[in-house]
């Protein structure tokens, strides 16, 4: 396991150039897998799951030319790929998007137990396999493994997903978009990334309506053709090192070709006493409104201040940990609330470790206290991308030295994470040992 060890205490300043979303960039991917022409795509992030899925596109026989200095990503599937049993990507939730490329190429996919991502709580297959049949898939549950077979094409279908599910849309998305006829989803993801990856499909040649609403349709087409893309910036990586900046007392201009999806961010951080200005530049700031950090309590008296986490337009849930970070340094109290996962807060023990006040409400709510002293101190991660960011950040806040254990789940998201927090004045660096 990979453990960050972290000299703390010292303000972050200089200029960030985000990554891509891997949001955005892994449905991407599993959707160039739909046609035989070449595609190109810019910005391409060195992490952990796009090498899973390039390692798996080369085991079907796929021509991949990655060069991560540039970002730079040449694909070519054709039309001779061999399905031999090639397992999907283990530890990633985003294997699951795979799944309608294999049954449009090859009639057949096979759904492992291992098709895990970060450990949220309960994380079901059902609603996609609900799509699968919709489209006309037959399932089938084996020891370990859900076996699907498509033995025609897909047919148009109309949907409603039982909740607003990212990946769920996208897989609607991936079946319709070589369907016969015209098809329909209802109660539709409109996140960001969810609307990067219909933008993309759509210059391939998909029809699609409605991105960015919680209606889309799609009009099938016979097949989908090749194209050139570049990400855009990873709005999760822009409000992380702003919430970095902020929490260090540094001063970080972060590009931001996102800040379009900033006011209710902008809304959030004004809760914790930062402000967050986009300048006409293209870079973002975060500044202190005081001389520290601290609560901004709610005009409704009696009401602790709160910060809600639910499906888009709310704010995500998977920055939820960062506020957490700046809720346990500033004075004062907020109450935090996962409405998407039940198992998301549970690390919040481990903040108790540093001498944060941090009360379980119940597995979607937790109080924290902020503004008390803070000690250097060792703490765990669990498999959650941003947890193990919001824990560097209180650790880069303390004078001393801390470590963060099994951060690792920080490379799935975040490339050159250390090298670029180092550039900016921290020091951090990655351990084997503990």
């Amino acid at each position: 396991m990979s453990h960050l060890i972290v000299h703390g205490g010292r303000p972050l300043k200089g200029t960030l150039v985000p990554s891509a979303n891997k949001n955005a960039v892994l449905p991407v991917l599993c959707a160039t897998l739909l046609t035989d022409e070449p595609v190109v795509l810019h910005r391409v992030p060195d992490i952990t799951d796009v090498r899973k899925l390039l390692a798996f596109f080369r085991e079907l026989g796929s021509a991949v030319d990655m060069d991560f200095a540039s970002g730079t990503l040449r694909l070519r599937h054709g039309s001779q790929l061999r399905d031999h049993g090639v397992q999907l990507p283990s530890g990633m939730r985003s294997s699951i998007m795979l799944v309608p490329a294999l049954l449009h190429r090859f009639g057949r996919a096979r759904l492992e137990d291992a098709v895990t991502g970060c450990t949220l709580g309960a994380r079901e297959i059902d609603p996609h396999i609900d799509v699968f049949l919709a489209f006309g898939a037959e399932v089938q549950l084996e020891r370990g493994a859900t076996a699907m077979r498509m033995p025609r094409r897909f047919a148009a279908s109309d949907h409603w997903l039982d909740y607003a599910s990212v990946t769920t849309t996208e897989n609607f998305v991936l079946c319709a978009a070589t369907a016969e006829g015209r098809s329909r989803l209802v109660n539709a993801a409109c996140e960001p990334h969810v609307q990067e990856f219909c933008a993309f499909l759509g210059l391939m040649g998909a029809r699609i309506s409605g991105s960015g609403s919680s209606l889309l349709q799609v009009e099938g087409t016979d097949a989908l053709g090749g194209t050139e893309y570049t990400f855009a910036d990873d709005f999760h990586e822009v409000a992380t090192f702003l919430a970095l900046s902020a929490i260090t007392g540094g001063d970080v201009a972060v590009q931001n070709g996102a800040s379009a999806q900033f006011p209710l961010l902008d809304r959030t951080f004004a809760k914790f006493g930062v402000e967050l200005a986009h300048g006409s530049d293209g870079f973002s700031r975060a500044q202190l409104s005081g001389p520290r950090l601290r609560i901004r309590p709610p005009l409704t008296a009696h009401l602790l201040q709160k910060v809600e986490a639910a499906p888009w337009p709310y704010v995500p849930a998977d920055l939820l940990p960062i506020f957490v970070a700046l809720g346990a340094r500033a004075e004062g109290s907020v109450l935090f609330w996962n409405k998407v996962y039940e198992g998301a807060l549970g690390w919040s023990a481990e903040l108790g470790k540093f001498g944060a006040d941090a009360t379980l409400c119940d597995p979607h709510r937790l109080v924290v206290h902020g503004g008390k002293p803070l000690a250097p101190a060792t703490v765990e991660s669990p498999y959650i991308i941003r947890v193990a960011i919001a824990l560097f950040m209180i650790a880069a806040s303390i004078d001393g030295r801390s470590t963060i254990l099994n951060a690792l789940p920080i490379r799935r998201a975040h490339p050159r994470f250390v090298d670029n927090l180092n550039a900016l004045g921290a020091k951090v660096e990655w351990s084997e040992e503990r």
